[in-house]
């Protein structure tokens, strides 16, 4: 594969930056091991190429590039003309135009775990920075760094019914141009002065361990306004939390007071090898949740399961069998897809959680005794193994129980089961190639976590707290991109006909490949209904080809109706560069797999009756 793919054919300008295949064996790609995360800052006057004085849409393009910033998506408009120009025409940050805003939001947290850099989303005026809200409360849920550039109405326009106006007078001033729940911060930059004070504020944000999710917006006329001030030059160095030698001393006395467990959550995905080695030393069985996927090899033999939503029912077998005194919990919040917060899943004397948000330990689970420690996962896990004491005995398991495999029931027609394919993605994607998955809400997300397997970090991800449809239908775009090589995204129809994103990567060749579960209905929906016995709902789809949808767009489009026709469609799309849509006629009447949920619901007093003498209804739909 080429070092970089094509920019728009609008733009001339020569693209600069430093690549590297490092993604290939499980590395991270390009240069994520360059990018530093705490500024520090140089007062110096920053000029245009040719001497002339910066405008502050050319300001702020300079800023983000010495943040390391090289990638924007999003939606041009009229409003932010004159800064869509600068960041177009920057030599380091490549500029990739979307069809829908919340669209290019979903791309660009992917483009981030992608590649672990800070992503700018642009969008105009008005609908612009409302059709993105989604994408951007997915990108601060999911801990991802994205600075949201956008345009909003001139002060002296304002309350003249502008073409898009965007002030008090149309839209709520707080939340969208404040910091709070949806933004860590947010500005209006009112005057060309204020962009240093921005700058600085920027920086130290995006320097946290923590995700950080800003909005600035520019006003129209102040976008060509020339700059006066000297700008920051702005390097960016992590800031990591360590935790303290007494909460260290803490964790280990409590640890070796008898066998503990380890849970691990998606914030411990830079710690993979430490966690292994302190697993291997301490024989802890270790379960994950959904985001965690691979952290830990799910091959291992002291890899009892993922937890929650989609998970096994090994992990209530490990729970209740080899009853661990402690669980060490690393990186999540234990929320409800990950935990249902199941009583089954405390142990004896709760729990040593870490975490980098100080507001995460303790409250999944108030009742439950917890020792909170403030740290970077990696750092935390590397002070245990080097203080851990030479004669702490190991666990004594002499066989974990394992997740349990798939299940294929009988055909009874010839549409493709989902379990099939699974089987086949684990063997023709997963295990003969380095792609990453992503599976959308619904279904597709649960037979994906249920069923595939991987063996290492950073190849799955799925959205657990927002799980929004259509954050992995374009969320992919972004991922394929930043890697540069191939991402694959299992969808269902419902979130393909929302906004996927394919004629962007038509555009850009991205190879990106969208798998889509085509049963013609909200299915998890539909199953639920069933299942709670409600009636008089209606979430059928017309019948849609979506590979001729791809076709029409520009891409491969790719139509399979037996499961005969698997194996070549998914080979075909592995080995092409350009973006792949497979179509897969799924029998909708294969119920999705959740009795992991359905154990911890019955242990909170859900009557769940049982469908037939062999298995339990699945129950996949929310009932909290």
């Amino acid at each position: 594969m080429t070092d970089k793919y094509p920019k728009s054919t609008s733009t001339n300008t020569t693209l600069i930056k430093t690549n590297s295949n490092d993604h290939k064996n499980g590395h991270l790609p390009l240069a994520t091991k360059n990018i530093n995360i705490q500024p520090s800052y140089k007062d110096e006057t920053r000029n245009g190429s040719d001497g002339d004085s910066l405008t502050v849409a050319q300001g702020i393009v300079k800023i983000l590039e010495d943040m390391g910033i090289r990638e924007a998506f999003g939606v041009s408009g009229g409003a932010m003309a004159t800064l869509w120009g600068a960041l177009s025409n920057s030599p380091l940050i490549d500029v990739i135009h979307c069809r829908h805003e919340g669209g290019a939001a979903f791309a660009a947290t992917e483009a981030y775990f992608a590649s672990n850099r800070p992503i700018v989303v642009f969008t105009t005026a008005g609908p612009g920075i409302t059709n993105a809200l989604t994408g951007l409360l997915a990108a601060r849920d999911e801990g991802a760094k994205i600075i949201l550039l956008s345009a909003c109405t001139s002060a002296p326009q304002r309350g003249r019914w502008a073409i898009q106006e965007t002030s008090s007078n149309t839209i709520p001033k707080g939340g969208l141009f404040t910091p709070g729940v949806l933004f860590n911060y947010a500005s209006v930059l009112e005057s060309p002065k204020e962009l240093p004070q921005i700058a600085k504020k920027l920086a130290l944000g995006l320097s946290q361990s923590r995700g950080y999710v800003a909005h600035i917006s520019i006003p129209t006329g102040i976008q060509s306004a020339v700059l006066e001030e000297s700008l920051p030059s702005v390097k960016l160095t992590p800031i990591i939390p360590a935790p303290s030698p007494q909460a260290l001393q803490k964790a280990i006395e409590l640890l070796t007071e008898g066998d503990f467990a380890i849970w691990l959550g998606f914030g411990a995905r830079s710690a993979a090898g430490l966690i292994r080695q302190l697993a291997e030393k301490t024989g802890a069985g270790v379960m994950c949740s959904p985001r965690a996927k691979g952290i830990f090899p799910e091959n291992h033999p002291l890899f009892v399961g993922v937890t929650g939503l989609g998970g096994h029912e090994s992990v209530i077998d490990y729970m209740q069998k080899h009853k661990p005194l402690r669980t060490l919990v690393l990186g999540t919040r234990l929320g409800e897809p990950t935990s249902f917060w199941s009583d089954l899943m405390i142990p004896e004397k709760g729990f040593v959680h870490v975490d980098i948000d100080p507001s995460v330990p303790g409250v999944a689970y108030p009742h439950a005794e917890t020792f909170p420690i403030l740290s970077d996962v990696a750092t935390f896990v590397s002070a245990l193994l080097q203080n851990w004491p030479s004669d702490a005995s190991p666990a004594k398991n002499p066989s974990l129980p394992t997740p349990e495999g798939a299940i294929i029931e009988p055909a009874t027609s010839d549409l493709v089961r989902p379990a099939v394919l699974m089987m086949a993605i684990q063997r023709l994607i997963i295990d003969s190639s380095d792609a990453v998955i992503l599976a959308e809400s619904g279904n597709s997300f649960t037979w994906a976590t249920h069923l595939l397997r991987f063996e290492q970090g950073n190849r799955y991800r799925v959205s657990t707290g927002v799980g929004s449809m259509g954050h992995t239908v374009t969320g992919v775009v972004g991922a394929a991109w930043s890697r540069q090589g191939k991402a694959v995204a299992i969808v269902g129809d419902g979130s393909m006909l929302m906004n996927s994103e394919v004629s962007t990567a038509v555009k850009y060749q991205i190879p990106a490949v969208w798998i889509v579960l085509n049963d013609g209905c909200y299915n998890m929906c539909r199953q639920g209904m069933l299942l709670l016995g409600l009636k008089g709902a209606d979430p059928m789809l017309p019948d849609t080809n979506f590979a001729l949808m791809a076709r029409a767009m520009g891409a491969k489009g790719i139509r399979v109706e037996t499961e005969s026709d698997l194996e070549p469609a998914l080979k075909e799309a592995m080995a092409s560069n350009a973006p792949v849509v497979i179509d897969i006629a799924i029998d909708p009447n294969c119920m999705a797999p959740s009795k992991g949920r359905n154990r911890s619901l019955k242990a909170q007093g859900v009557e769940i009756e049982s469908s037939s003498k062999k298995q339990d209804h699945q129950i996949s739909f929310p009932l909290v």
